[in-house]
């Protein structure tokens, strides 16, 4: 697919990479050299300067032969012109946009057909969705939800003093009391489809997926939630904390925000008049101790510096805020971060770079049986993917066990209507029924039956 990318900042060269990686054909736009120097010794990409919203560039972009267009500059407006110039000189391109600013995300998703947007991303929104998951269902390192499937995928990590621990898969039934599957485990840098022979140690990461009733009983009883979430407080006021915090409002938990700048105070006060805001530098442990943190149920460090959120979600551990969750822009060194007392780390720039490769993937799938849903766990070694059964797809009807499944993939649930199972080896699947995919290879999987050896 011929795609084309406006912006080389760190949204567009993370999408780069993944796209660039699934032989797709990238041109990038940018004005900074220095910025498309590095692009281009990194990916196998074409590149040109200019601004990304004149006629002219995106001409010198051959903008009338591409596929789609996407538009991450910093400046909302910049991609908006960017994706309708391109769509004036390419009737047939398809657009994604990233909107950022709150004045505008809600009319382009209104105006997107009028507008020619295919997909509006803003990364701030969908960072504050998850941090909200998580708190929703504290305990878990991250969460996933499947509209269709009607399942969650969470992540956890087991200590040493876990009943898990020296335990065989084919038992967790037995000792959580509920009805979960563990899809994958995560053990020295290394991803493993597990059989139910497999035996469990301190240290592993595992995801499981269930319904969302059977992963609470579960994570009470391993003792990973030991308190409903009521009050959070919220370091820094930027976007992030103003979408979470009218988030966490609609599910009746109150919030506090710290800001230091005493202007954006005053909006957050007119935005959110029924969360507290407080004026104040998050980054001053007098500040932090002023709010008795230890009253707060889990603490949220969003503030613009990854190290900041990192020393933040680092002291509110130490004073026992029973669930911490750290913003990260970068998504980077994440090997040494699990192992700090930060919680779960959410990075805005990733989850926008899925989406968008979900998005692509849909429109290059070739025999119309795109993935629904892609996402990306085990630090990105592994994909969960959401398929819905078409008469195009091999198998239907058949046991599982006696499919001829390529190693080191688990179909692990299937959908019948509002009906979701866990996938066993007597399972089938049938049309219109949605299965979800756990996969830890490099190929690419872009349809159902690319799971197959044959």
């Amino acid at each position: 697919m011929q795609i084309l990318i406006v912006g080389s900042g760190k949204v567009g060269y993370t999408v780069t990479g993944r796209l660039s990686s699934e032989g797709h054909d990238v041109t990038i736009i940018d004005r900074r050299s220095d910025v498309l120097e590095k692009t281009q010794n990194d990916y196998d990409v074409i590149t040109v300067q200019g601004n990304g919203a004149s006629m002219q560039t995106l001409k010198d972009a051959d903008t009338e032969h591409k596929d789609l267009i996407i538009a991450v500059t910093n400046g909302d407006e910049a991609n908006m012109i960017a994706c309708m110039t391109a769509r004036y000189l390419n009737p047939d391109i398809r657009c994604i946009a990233r909107i950022r600013n709150p004045e505008y995300v809600e009319q382009a998703h209104i105006m997107a057909d009028e507008m020619n947007l295919s997909l509006v991303i803003n990364p701030e929104r969908q960072a504050a969705h998850e941090i909200s998951s998580l708190i929703k269902l504290p305990g878990s390192l991250n969460r996933e939800t499947f509209e269709k499937a009607r399942m969650e995928l969470i992540e956890i990590r087991l200590d040493e003093n876990s009943r898990l621990v020296g335990r065989q898969m084919k038992y967790i039934e037995s000792i959580v009391h509920v009805k979960v599957l563990i899809c994958a485990v995560e053990r020295d840098d290394k991803v493993i489809i597990p059989d139910g022979s497999f035996v469990m140690e301190a240290g592993d990461k595992l995801y499981l997926t269930g319904d969302l009733n059977n992963m609470q009983k579960m994570l009470y009883e391993l003792g990973y939630i030991q308190t409903e979430i009521k009050r959070v407080l919220i370091a820094g006021g930027g976007r992030i904390s103003y979408y979470l915090a009218r988030e966490l409002e609609h599910a009746r938990i109150s919030s506090t925000i710290i800001e230091k700048d005493p202007k954006r105070c005053e909006e957050l006060s007119s935005l959110l008049p029924r969360q507290t805001i407080v004026c104040g530098d998050a980054s001053s442990q007098s500040v932090l101790d002023n709010e008795e943190m230890d009253v707060y149920d889990a603490l949220v460090s969003c503030t613009g510096l990854d190290e900041l959120n990192i020393v933040i979600s680092m002291y509110a551990a130490i004073c026992h805020v029973p669930l911490t969750i750290t913003k990260l822009g970068r998504g980077e060194n994440l090997k040494v971060l699990n192992n700090l007392p930060i919680g779960p780390l959410v990075c805005p720039k990733d989850l926008c770079t899925d989406h968008i490769v979900r998005y692509v993937r849909a429109m290059n799938s070739s025999e119309g049986n795109a993935a629904e849903s892609i996402h990306k766990i085990a630090d990105g070694k592994a994909e969960v993917l959401e398929f819905t059964v078409k008469n195009t797809d091999k198998h239907i009807g058949e046991y599982f066990r006696n499919m001829p499944i390529r190693k080191n993939i688990l179909i692990a649930t299937v959908t019948n209507g509002r009906h979701s199972t866990i996938a066993g080896g007597d399972s089938c699947y049938h049309i219109g029924d949605t299965v979800i995919i756990v996969a830890a290879v490099d190929d690419v999987i872009n349809t159902l039956n690319d799971i197959f050896e044959e």
